[in-house]
């Protein structure tokens, strides 16, 4: 897997599954919802670690910065 994720990305990514992971654990997002909402963060954290995103990869975006 080619790298396709840049600092910046990673951070929001890491930033926004934990806003999640905390809305479901303080009640506001609860049933379905909430079960759809830890499966975003989870997929989040994940590709934030590997920075990897398959989407990405399909329609050719890479946040990556350019190597020399």
């Amino acid at each position: 897997m080619k790298k396709n994720m840049g600092s910046t990305d990673k951070i929001v990514r890491l930033i926004v599954a934990a806003v999640l992971v905390i809305l479901f654990y303080t009640g506001k997002l609860t049933g379905t919802l909430g079960i759809i909402a830890l499966a975003v963060a989870g997929i989040f954290a994940l590709t934030s670690l590997v920075s990897f995103c398959p989407l990405y990869s399909i329609f050719g975006i890479n946040t990556c910065p350019a190597k020399k």
